[in-house]
């Protein structure tokens, strides 16, 4: 479903939308989501990939998950995350592109 800006919204959704600008305005969990484009990788892996404690890691992605960002899935004795589908890596993209154009 396309952005149609005619469209009555409930407050729920709106809401919603605006906990996602919440989790994406965090550096660090921008830079997980962006990580995470076209690929699943272990909690341990961005950890390593972030120089970062598991912890403090674990904390950035429940955020996310929360906001419906990434999803997860266990494989074995690991959790491994992704984006949660096309709409996040189109508005991860476009964040990006707009903060690279030059003005």
């Amino acid at each position: 479903m396309s952005f149609d800006a005619k469209r009555l919204l409930t407050d729920r959704q709106v809401e919603e939308a605006a906990g996602m600008f919440s989790a994406l305005a965090d550096p660090q969990r921008l830079r997980l989501l962006i990580l995470l484009a076209g690929r699943e990788i272990s909690v341990s892996e961005l950890a390593a990939a972030q120089g970062e404690k598991l912890s403090t890691l674990s904390a950035r992605l429940k955020v996310l998950h929360a906001a419906r960002l990434v999803g997860r899935r266990r494989e074995g004795k690991s959790i491994l995350y992704h984006l949660a589908d096309d709409h996040v890596l189109a508005l991860v993209s476009s964040a990006v592109d707009h903060a690279c154009e030059t003005h």
